[in-house]
């Protein structure tokens, strides 16, 4: 946990309903290329960034923010941090281990549909342009 930055609470967006005491694990395909099986398991100490996730999570399910616990070591997500930001802005991490849910959180900024259809392009346009931004 090197230059961690963050002691939490951290949170996680998903679309899947889960309850407190199960753990959400890597191994699933990313929601944001499909063709990639994640190795790591992401989440963020912004209870809104993770709720942006839940909104833009693959999936027919409700957007749903749980706070979770990592189990393990952890690191700041590279995605976010080198090779795009200095620091950590985005307070975001990831693990090779499970992280539990502690509890599920229901006070977090929903996005207009007007802002999730800019973000579901902007993602769109990664893919076509086959731009590594999601790491693995």
């Amino acid at each position: 946990m090197e230059d961690v930055l963050d002691e939490g609470p951290f949170f996680h967006g998903t679309k899947a309903d889960l309850q407190v005491g199960e753990y959400l694990t890597a191994g699933f395909r990313s929601n944001y290329r499909p063709e990639i099986v994640m190795n790591h398991i992401y989440f963020t100490a912004l209870r809104d960034g993770a709720g942006l996730a839940a909104e833009l999570a693959a999936g027919d399910g409700a957007a749903r923010v749980y706070i979770v616990e990592p189990t393990g070591d952890f690191e700041n997500d590279p995605n976010v941090t080198d090779k795009k930001f200095p620091g950590n802005p985005t307070r975001s991490y990831r693990s090779r281990e499970p992280l539990r849910i502690v509890s599920e959180v229901t006070d977090w900024t929903r996005q207009t549909p007007e802002v999730l259809q800019a973000w579901r392009d902007r993602l769109a346009a990664i893919r076509l342009g086959d731009r590594a931004d999601i790491i693995n």
